[in-house]
């Protein structure tokens, strides 16, 4: 082998190492610090794409569910409307009954309708009832709440307009105006009966629609849980195996440092010759 002064192969390729392993050793650093295994985009750059598609679709469900959320909480306030219009209806029912009576004089008759215009007028106020500024009960358009986060409408939930005021459900005939007297024809038993049924198949429609609801909800936390994982397997770093390469990477800037050191001194050599 020829002793040269102005290259030193072994120096430059022991440099050349321990730059390599130092850029691993930083890599690894970065990886650990940073619970990521990309930290930037040319660590993998095809599973950075694809992460960013899985992160924003786990947003998106969760965006989802947090809607489904607010449907399950607008019909459960509803719900709690219809319950209460029902009981009115019982007790209008009742005091219909209490009416017809024909041992009652004329006075306590109107006693009794005294109270039924009360409960019309409670009736009539339910109508009017708003979620978070949106009417319960309208004839407006049915609302479709998503239930997937492609916002698709082959998979959405529709849910049913539901109008107290209608005359076709009786609860109109016995709200309209707020002070339905039952000295009025249109006020017959049969009526009163009609709109209990149609608010005992309201509050059934309701709860159909909170089970659906409520699946739909636990589907997309399924999903999301799921779309997380397969995000983190692209992402996140096995500190377990990063360590190990930690280590491994560490020895070898050591000993690259060590190496360079001792290649540097390997020119000293031609200084013996020429002495």
């Amino acid at each position: 082998m020829s002793v040269v002064i102005n290259t030193n192969y072994a120096a430059t390729v022991a440099s050349n190492n321990l730059a390599a392993s130092n850029g691993s050793l930083q890599r690894s650093l970065n990886r650990l610090s940073s619970g990521s295994k990309i930290v930037s985009p040319s660590d993998d750059a095809g599973g950075l794409a694809v992460s960013m598609k899985l992160a924003s679709a786990s947003k998106r469900q969760g965006a989802v569910n947090n809607n489904i959320g607010n449907a399950v909480s607008f019909l459960q306030t509803q719900d709690g409307a219809l319950k209460v219009a029902g009981k009115i209806l019982d007790r209008m029912s009742e005091l219909k009954t209490l009416y017809e009576d024909a041992t009652k004089n004329t006075s306590d008759q109107a006693n009794y309708d005294t109270e039924f215009k009360a409960l019309s007028k409670q009736l009539e106020s339910i109508t009017s009832e708003k979620f978070n500024g949106i009417s319960l009960f309208s004839t407006a358009a049915n609302k479709t709440i998503y239930a997937t986060e492609d916002l698709s409408t082959s998979t959405s939930i529709s849910l049913v307009s539901r109008d107290l005021a209608s005359t076709a459900t009786g609860l109109g005939t016995l709200s309209s105006g707020g002070n339905v007297s039952m000295t009025s024809t249109t006020v017959t038993i049969d009526v009163i009966k009609t709109a209990i049924e149609n608010v005992a198949t309201m509050r059934a429609a309701n709860g159909a629609e909170q089970s659906r609801l409520s699946f739909a909800g636990e589907l997309l936390t399924v999903n999301k849980a799921n779309l997380e994982a397969a995000n983190s397997r692209i992402t996140d770093v096995d500190v377990a195996q990063e360590s190990t390469q930690l280590a491994r990477w560490n020895i070898l800037v050591q000993s690259g440092t060590a190496m360079l050191a001792q290649a540097n001194q390997t020119p000293q050599v031609a200084l013996k010759l020429l002495g």
